[in-house]
C-alpha cells in the first residue's frame, strides 16, 4: 500500500514538472525572440520564464464567477 501511495505520488510530481516546462519552454523562446530586438530588455532562461508564467497567472488570473440564469 505504501508503495503505490508513494510511486503515484511520485509519477504526479513528475507530470507537474513536465507541465510547468512545456509551458515555460515556449515563453522562453517567444520572449527572447522578441523582446531583445523590440525593446532592448535581455533575455530571460528557463527559470526566469516559468516564474513570468507564475507571476501572470496570479495577476491575471480571474477568480470570479459568473452564474448564467436559464
Amino acid at each position: 500500500m505504501m508503495k503505490n501511495s508513494f510511486e503515484a505520488i511520485a509519477v504526479f510530481l513528475g507530470m507537474v514538472a513536465i507541465v510547468i516546462v512545456i509551458l515555460g519552454y515556449p515563453l522562453m523562446l517567444l520572449w527572447n525572440w522578441l523582446m531583445p530586438v523590440i525593446f532592448k530588455l535581455p533575455e530571460i532562461t528557463l527559470w526566469q520564464a516559468i516564474g513570468l508564467n507564475l507571476l501572470s497567472t496570479i495577476l491575471f488570473k480571474s477568480t470570479t464567477t459568473i452564474k448564467k440564469e436559464k
